[in-house]
């Protein structure tokens, strides 16, 4: 569907309420509750400030998505306030309140995502120093770390410049990360987004993704910077993703 296309069909569908079953109302509800949790995590690991950034989560089975509001304090939040949309970043009053709410003013981007990736649960964004410093000079952040091989398969890419407001940034997120291994894009001049299969994995690809940005800006400061060969990255990627854990 054309960018065009794409935009009467969000007009045509924002004035439509969904009719919301009660386990849709409670997917929602335990989706609200997560959400507040993993915004609290960003605090914790110093991935945001004031009111900048967010997470979302895919509604799954519905085409809707649920995201911070915009502009409000961190520890304002509660599960009530997680504004819910439909994949056009439209809100919609499906019965679980707060309908006055805006949705944060990144849910076009994250919503873009969404509808041309089926596959992602869950899309970030934060300000979080070092990756946005990397994002700053418009540098990919380099496969350096094992730590990098395992959760990004590669080095974290960057991504075009895009002004907030519309669906361009999640064009740009589209674009970069369709095809690459890695769930995280460094947007030039902004900042990192990280995508999951899950609200709860983007988070943890946010948190790695300035752990590591942090550690080879330190290690770029020191001296030269020993590269992992393709074969090795292959190796600990595959070994992360389907060995690793319980």
């Amino acid at each position: 569907m054309s960018h065009s296309a794409e935009s009467r069909s969000a007009k045509t569908r924002s004035s439509e309420t969904p009719a919301a079953s009660s386990a849709v109302v409670a997917a929602i509800a335990a989706i609200r509750d997560e959400l507040c949790t993993l915004h609290a995590e960003l605090v914790r690991y110093e991935l945001v400030v004031w009111t900048a950034g967010n997470v979302s989560a895919r509604v799954p089975g519905e085409d809707l998505l649920v995201i911070k509001p915009s502009g409000v304090d961190y520890g304002a939040l509660t599960p009530e306030s997680m504004v819910v949309t439909d994949l056009f970043g439209t809100p919609v009053d499906g019965g679980w309140g707060n309908p006055e709410l805006t949705p944060s003013s990144d849910t076009a981007a994250h919503a873009y995502v969404y509808r041309h990736m089926p596959e992602v649960g869950g899309v970030v964004h934060t300000h979080s120093s070092y990756a946005t410093a990397w994002a700053v000079r418009g540098e990919p952040i380099p496969c350096v770390l094992t730590m990098m091989g395992d959760e990004f398969g590669g080095e974290i890419p960057i991504g075009p410049f895009a002004l907030i407001g519309d669906d361009s940034i999640g064009r740009g997120i589209v674009e970069t990360l369709s095809g690459s291994r890695s769930p995280a894009v460094l947007m030039q001049n902004h900042g990192p987004f990280t995508i999951g299969a899950t609200a709860r994995a983007a988070v943890k690809a946010a948190v790695l993704c300035e752990e590591v940005a942090r550690t080879v800006h330190l290690s770029r400061e020191l001296g030269t910077m020993i590269p992992i060969e393709n074969a090795h990255i292959d190796q600990l990627h595959q070994r992360y993703q389907n060995v690793y854990g319980q």
